[in-house]
Parts: C-alpha cells; structure tokens; sequence
C-alpha cells in the first residue's frame, strides 16, 4: 500500500523500484477516504509524491480476492 502526500492510497504488486524511489505498480487499485475508485493497471509513482509504504498482510489479500 502506497500513501501519497494528497491523501489517495494505491494498492498493488511492486515490480520495481529506483534509486529516487520512484515506484512501480502491477495490477495498481485507486482508493480515496478508504472506498476503492478502481482498477488502475499498472502505474508509476514518482518519489516526491510519496508520504509512506507499507506491506499488506498476506491474508488480508486473500480475503480480498475471495470477496470479488
């Protein structure tokens, strides 16, 4: 999980990352005030954007795509 300075959150698998940090996203989801907006694809984000990461559980991923 992706947190940006602005308050939007992405979730997704991280494929790479740069020196910068600057990320990459596969299979990126949008979510603002906690409700998802939608399937992104894959994204990039650029570092300066960036207020924190965090690892998501693997068990709430599971719960997730059982969900859908």
């Amino acid at each position: 999980m992706v947190k940006l300075k602005w308050g939007m959150e992405y979730k997704g698998y991280l494929v790479s990352v740069d020196s910068y940090m600057n990320l990459q996203l596969a299979n990126a989801e949008e979510y603002i005030d906690g409700q998802s907006t939608g399937n992104l694809g894959e994204i990039l984000i650029r570092c300066n954007n960036v207020l924190y990461l965090r690892g998501v559980p693997e068990d709430e991923e599971i719960e997730e795509a059982d969900q859908d």
